[in-house]
């Protein structure tokens, strides 16, 4: 990011805070559920770093028995009252856990990732999530790309982190960006299938602003 570097920590005050000023702020479901979990017969999923839980939600809707764990007690609170509004309570449990130590009593048919930023380097964040799918389960990672900065217009001064999942002012920081190459690279091709590998460009309107996403879509499913 040209003339731009941006450095969080990524801990679990920052999260805290970073969703306690997003209040209000909702954000959808990402287009990229839909279409790349089309046809999958739903079964257990996680999603890791859930938020306020809009992508565990949306999967509980859709037939999922959903495990959303995330390291913020308050976007955790947020994603339960979401799913309550659902109606889908019966179909989606919250973790409060950090990623990078918390391990799972077992194996996900699905894990989907959106945005997560762990205090640990993002690949190795990828490769320990990729370990939790169970053979012939899919891994769904959606991420910032590196080397593109979003763009971001703004009708009002605004000095909050922007969504989703710790823009700050509409930049992903540089340390939570990644290079398609190197995110599929993560995979190893004697234990994975990869289904899609995209560079993606979408457009979010958030209160206030809008957004222009850099994203990479990496879909994959577990030979073994």
């Amino acid at each position: 990011m040209k003339g731009r570097h941006v450095t969080h920590s990524f801990d679990k005050q920052y999260w805290d805070d970073h969703w306690r000023e997003s209040v209000g702020r909702p954000t959808p479901p990402n287009p990229y559920l839909e279409e790349q979990l089309a046809g999958l017969t739903p079964g257990t999923a996680l999603d890791a770093g859930c938020g306020t839980g809009a992508e565990a939600v949306w999967l509980a809707a859709h037939g999922w028995t959903v495990t959303g764990a995330d390291l913020s007690p308050h976007a955790l609170r947020e994603a339960a009252a979401l799913a309550s509004e659902a109606g889908v309570l019966d179909r989606v449990r919250w973790v409060e856990a950090d990623l990078t130590g918390w391990e799972p009593e077992g194996r996900f048919d699905l894990v989907v990732t959106n945005y997560a930023h762990p205090a640990i380097p993002q690949l190795e964040f990828y490769r320990r999530i990729a370990d939790w799918v169970t053979v012939g389960g899919t891994l769904l990672i959606v991420g910032h790309l590196h080397g593109h900065v979003s763009d971001v217009r703004h009708s009002a001064p605004d000095h909050t982190h922007g969504n989703p999942h710790g823009h700050d002012g509409g930049h992903a920081p540089e340390e939570a960006t990644v290079t398609l190459a190197d995110t599929v690279a993560v995979l190893d091709p004697d234990r994975w299938t990869i289904d899609a590998a995209e560079q993606r460009r979408r457009s979010l309107n958030m209160p206030e602003r809008e957004l222009s996403l850099h994203d990479l879509v990496v879909r994959a499913t577990r030979l073994r």
